[in-house]
């Protein structure tokens, strides 16, 4: 699609997959389930559809660097304080309007599983054809598969009439993490659908509606985005970007926009929301799933992880542990508590984590 512009949101933390995603390196920037990294992974899905030089990655100050290191793309902006994903889809959209005028803008994550790639570019270019004729609001429905407790939903209204044989609906509200009984509701409802986070508009349609629900934030940004190309860009950014409140695109624009819609999609998704999500994508040995050498004896049901593959652990009369090794750090976590990982790393030093 020839006015397609892909911002590639990339600022994450991933402290759920510590102790291999750290401050310094975050998931967004390892080889979770494949030899690519999950950055390089995104950017590959672009291929043939959106070139390097019409990519946007957005990410933290601190991982520019790691940004340039392992993809080639046109633009890499480094947010010097985080504040959610209004200030990033606000600063993105002034941005692309003075590059790229008023192009139709897909946001998009950096440490999500998306495949096959064909599907994913099917439903992309099929919601970035609707929202430059419509002019709604676009997200992404994933078809649930089980009662989740750990994701948004989307409630999706009357279908939409399309020459496509993906399926189009309004969108009628965004649904926050459920409780499992909710959940199970849901599931049989049959029209709430996991929200992936990713969105497709043009720039003036999110511009507009920044305008009447987020308006400081447009005018704070307004002089970093006039610097941007200089060497005043960064400071401008900086002076900028700290007074924002952080609040989320769904919170500030989503959840009261008139025109929003949402794409079913076809492909297979995941969040990769913890170690527990890994494991469909590593190979089997004796009940467990594994990188890294193995040596099992009486166990089962266990994930184990190394950062170096030639390293071992072995593993006698357990069940249903997670077992991470990166440098000096090793994590050992039952899978009913995984959730507490992020709390975990919470409580340690900068030097451990």
């Amino acid at each position: 699609m020839h006015d397609l512009v892909c911002i590639i949101m990339a600022g994450g933390a991933g402290t759920r997959f510590w102790p291999v995603s750290t401050e310094r390196k975050p998931k967004q920037f390892l080889p979770l389930g494949g030899e690519r990294t999950l950055l390089q992974a995104s950017c590959d899905r672009l291929e043939g559809l959106c070139p390097p030089d019409r990519t946007l990655v957005l990410t933290s100050r601190a991982y520019t660097g790691l940004v340039r290191e392992q993809v080639q793309v046109g633009h890499v902006v480094g947010e010097p304080c985080r504040r959610d994903t209004a200030a990033a889809v606000a600063l993105a959209a002034l941005l692309c309007r003075k590059l790229y005028g008023n192009a139709t803008l897909a946001i998009l994550t950096s440490d999500h599983h998306i495949e096959p790639v064909d599907r994913f570019q099917a439903c992309l270019a099929s919601a970035a054809r609707a929202a430059r004729e419509s002019g709604s609001l676009y997200t992404f429905a994933i078809p649930p598969t089980r009662p989740e407790t750990g994701y948004g939903y989307l409630e999706l209204g009357p279908r939409l009439e399309r020459p496509d044989p993906l399926r189009h609906h309004e969108l009628l509200s965004f649904r926050e993490k459920p409780d499992r009984i909710t959940a199970r509701h849901f599931l049989q409802e049959g029209r709430y659908y996991w929200n992936s986070g990713m969105f497709c508009w043009t720039t003036s349609a999110i511009l507009a509606e920044l305008e009447v629900h987020l308006p400081g934030h447009l005018e704070a940004l307004a002089p970093a985005v006039q610097a941007y190309g200089t060497d005043r860009f960064e400071e401008a950014l900086e002076t900028s970007f700290q007074p924002l409140s952080p609040i989320s695109i769904d919170y500030a624009v989503m959840e009261k926009a008139t025109r929003r819609a949402a794409v079913v999609t076809d492909y297979e998704w995941s969040d990769l929301g913890g170690w527990q999500a890994v494991e469909d994508f590593l190979p089997e040995q004796q009940g467990n799933r594994h990188r890294g050498r193995l040596a099992s004896l009486g166990s089962k049901g266990n994930v184990i992880y190394c950062e170096e593959p030639e390293e071992l652990v072995s593993l006698v009369g357990v069940e249903n542990l997670v077992v991470v090794r990166a440098g000096k750090r090793t994590l050992v976590a039952h899978r009913d508590h995984l959730e507490e990982v992020k709390k975990l790393v919470g409580s340690l030093s900068p030097e451990e984590r």
